[in-house]
């Protein structure tokens, strides 16, 4: 489950403008976009169409959004054996990114069967099915994750904050279920489209610490200047 319509677009909505002292607390209207059977649609029909043609579908917020995390991950010396987890795999195009950077202890999960479906589709077609994908709900997870060294969200916190039920209470049990997937001193990487740099700062205030904000492409408007996605890095912290 991620969510981005086209590479890191600009939605003329809740960007990050840096002279804007935006409200952290404020909710964005309900959409589709934040439900499970919009995603399972969703990766139904790319299932469907890699069944078809071979296309592995979208890669959302594009390319750059993968390779300025694993820029990072290089400069901060993640040990290839460094366990990740991977929060709203999709089709496991990231999974696929890390392998080839040669991380070698990697998990992704999704709430839709059909994600799974075609990450496993997708992993098989790379010859990378020693990667474990599981069908489970970040928020509602039976089967224990815990004693991870990275998780990477891009755009599955934006999707939870859409969710028409209870958002709120999908937002703190996130950061409960981050703070039990984390070893102490993990880090958590999050691109998102809709939270500024401020916003997640307050968001993932309690038991994590700030590490830095990862460069994006900026835009101006009305003598401002923002941001069309934010990359941040924290640090679990007991």
């Amino acid at each position: 489950m991620e969510v981005a319509t086209s590479p890191e677009p600009y939605d003329g909505g809740n960007n990050s403008l840096t002279d804007e002292n935006n409200d952290s607390d404020t909710d964005f209207a309900p959409s589709d976009l934040g439900t499970k059977e919009y995603w399972e649609d969703v990766y139904q029909k790319e299932l469907e169409t890699f069944k078809d043609i071979g296309d592995v579908g979208e890669i959302w917020f594009g390319k750059e959004s993968m390779s300025r995390v694993l820029r990072w991950m290089e400069k901060a010396n993640i040990p290839e054996d460094a366990a990740i987890l991977d929060i709203g795999t999709g089709n496991a195009t990231f999974l696929v990114e890390l392998a080839k950077h040669g991380y070698r202890n990697l998990t992704g999960i999704d709430y839709s069967p059909a994600s799974i479906e075609l990450a496993r589709n997708v992993l098989k077609m790379e010859e990378l099915t020693d990667i474990i994908v599981k069908e489970m709900d970040f928020l509602n997870y039976q089967e224990e994750l815990k004693c991870f060294d990275v998780c990477i969200d891009k755009g599955t916190f934006d999707a939870i904050s859409l969710n028409p039920d209870n958002t709120k209470k999908s937002k703190t049990l996130y950061v409960e279920s981050l703070k039990d997937a984390l070893k102490d001193k993990g880090f958590f990487s999050i691109t998102s489209c809709n939270w500024t740099k401020e916003q997640l700062l307050e968001k993932f205030s309690d038991g994590f610490e700030f590490v830095q904000e990862l460069p994006t492409r900026s835009f101006q408007f009305g003598g401002k200047t923002g941001n069309t996605v934010t990359t941040l890095i924290f640090k679990r912290v007991i």
